[in-house]
């Protein structure tokens, strides 16, 4: 077999081989112009060959931060090093559509990348490789796992009616704010309310209106606090906020509106008007609060000082 037979037999081989592999395959030189650009690279990228060789990588993806790329190139020209980059860190090298548009939950092409050292023979490193690993499939059933295990973290903290959080996430939440005040010696408090004569409620209209006026009454206490406060269902027709950030005086503030706003408001359910009120109990933070509970049980009884007092009231301890 001549030579020229053999280097076109050779050639030929190894067009093969770049076109038959799953993976990406760009090969650049010390300028980052390109030299090899295999059949997965053409398809997804719709670029030939024969249009990006010997051109720069950056004139046909803008999108690639050169500052950022030469970063991470430099040591495998200069240390022959191998360089990874893998989807977490970043989405993709090069924006690709998904191999499966119709069918994919994500339209672009998540992506690992391996940069690899292509040594000459005087064992100088004058191109590197890119690798281009197709990943999507993997990327999204991670985001799923994480998507999903974030939706069941979040059931497990919010009570299901109103919205809020439940009592046991709720009481971490307070217990957490106790130690940081413990430490700080800032202000802060903690009201506890629940609805007047709620068994007549539910005696007189039924058990799925005492639910919508709960999920009313959850309604008025989101509107009536600040992002920061931590508001949750304590059980029942009982509720429990926590106000970081705030003396007796103030938390007064925010209990009384929440009590007059649900004086005025009328609950509908099913056509039949239901008004009702509430009751709310207040303690600010004192040193000789060693628990969180402690500090509970004084907005507790601060709490049933209102019952006593008549309900739809306030009262501090």
């Amino acid at each position: 077999m001549s030579n020229l037979t053999s280097d076109i037999a050779e050639m030929h081989w190894q067009h093969d081989l770049l076109g038959s592999i799953e993976v990406g395959l760009a090969v650049l030189d010390r300028d980052y112009n390109v030299l090899v650009w295999n059949q997965f690279m053409e398809n997804h990228s719709g670029i030939l060959p024969n249009t990006i060789r010997d051109k720069c990588l950056f004139s046909y993806f803008p999108e690639i931060d050169r500052d950022w790329f030469k970063q991470k190139s430099d040591p495998v020209f200069d240390l022959q090093s191998p360089a990874f980059i893998i989807w977490e860190q970043r989405p993709f090298l090069f924006k690709f559509e998904s191999s499966r548009p119709i069918t994919s939950a994500s339209d672009f092409m998540y992506q690992n990348i391996t940069l690899f050292p292509l040594a000459s023979l005087s064992e100088n490193v004058e191109q590197i490789c890119i690798v281009v690993y197709d990943v999507t499939d993997e990327a999204l059933n991670k985001r799923g796992m994480q998507a999903l295990n974030k939706q069941l973290q979040q059931m497990s903290r919010v009570d299901g009616l109103t919205g809020l959080f439940n009592r046991r996430y709720w009481e971490e939440r307070f217990s957490e704010e106790h130690k940081r005040i413990i430490r700080s010696n800032t202000p802060a408090s903690a009201i506890m309310l629940d609805i007047d004569h709620f068994k007549a409620v539910n005696d007189n209209y039924g058990h799925p209106a005492g639910d919508h006026v709960i999920k009313m009454l959850a309604k008025i206490i989101k509107k009536s606090v600040r992002e920061t406060d931590v508001c949750g269902r304590y059980g029942g027709e009982e509720f429990a906020i926590l106000l970081p950030e705030t003396d007796a005086k103030n938390a007064r503030l925010v209990a009384e509106r929440i009590r007059g706003v649900t004086e005025k408001y009328t609950c509908i359910h099913e056509g039949i008007e239901i008004k009702f009120t509430v009751s709310l109990g207040i303690a600010q933070f004192h040193s000789t609060y060693t628990t969180h509970m402690m500090w509970l049980e004084q907005a507790d009884q601060a709490l049933y000082m209102s019952k006593e007092g008549g309900r739809n009231m306030v009262s501090v301890k």
